[in-house]
């Protein structure tokens, strides 16, 4: 990802704060690679929709502008790694808004249950409580409350590193995944085509961060079994990313 001396100069984001309708629109037309990178993730979603890729994008220059506006040039981070999470958001509500990327009233119904489940079982147990006493005390299978979790959480709180030391980005290589929010998203598209059991088990094993066997006790199937679906799966993520 460009640093903040490519795509954003400091006294151009200073005049853009200021005001300056100019020194934004440079700002618009310099980083439009960048909101573009990011419309790319989005386009396998809107095949046969109805929605044009131009259509994300002026939703992603939306973003953009209000990264330009709330971005604190003295905090010393990359002004990109700030743009991103803002154009991808945008873009993701306005695909929620149309449908697409809708979170469905039986999820936030269930995200508003297991928060109070959670916490009730954090006091009891002094613990976080495993994924099988949330689905025993919730009356959901593990499954259910993964896609609960994946549906209302942002990218970014996504976890890569699991309990026995094992990360994400090195099984599938550093090629194929940069530790950046713009492959943190196509990542999380990547996990959530894969079959059922297998983004179970890498929900488990990286998002949540169990070893193979806690995540085999999660499932109830064999840790054979759980090793079998992770390797599939990180295959088929090799592939994709």
């Amino acid at each position: 990802m460009a640093a903040l001396s490519e795509y954003a100069p400091i006294e151009l984001l200073r005049a853009a704060r200021q005001g300056d309708k100019q020194a934004q629109a440079q700002l618009i037309e310099s980083n439009q690679g960048l909101v573009w990178s990011i419309v790319r993730r989005f386009l396998p979603r809107i095949k046969g929709h109805g929605i044009d890729a131009e259509d994300l994008y002026q939703m992603g220059c939306i973003g953009l502008i209000k990264a330009i506006r709330h971005f604190d040039i003295n905090q010393g981070t990359a002004f990109s790694t700030y743009a991103v999470p803002k154009i991808a958001g945008e873009i993701r509500r306005f695909l929620r808004d149309d449908g697409m990327l809708k979170v469905s009233r039986s999820i936030r119904e269930n995200g508003a249950k297991l928060s109070a489940i959670r916490e009730n079982l954090e006091k009891l147990l002094g613990r976080s409580p495993l994924l099988s006493e949330l689905a025993e005390e919730a009356g959901l299978s593990v499954e259910e409350i993964a896609v609960c979790d994946e549906a209302l959480a942002p990218v970014e709180s996504m976890q890569y590193v699991t309990e026995d030391g094992r990360e994400l980005s090195a099984l599938l290589g550093e090629d194929s995944y940069e530790n950046s929010l713009l492959e943190k998203l196509s990542l999380d598209s990547a996990v959530a085509a894969l079959p059922e059991k297998e983004q179970a088990v890498i929900r488990l094993r990286f998002y949540k961060g169990l070893t193979q066997q806690n995540a085999a006790r999660v499932l109830n199937v064999s840790q054979v079994q759980v090793s079998r679906l992770e390797r599939r799966a990180l295959e088929k993520l090799k592939f994709s990313l």
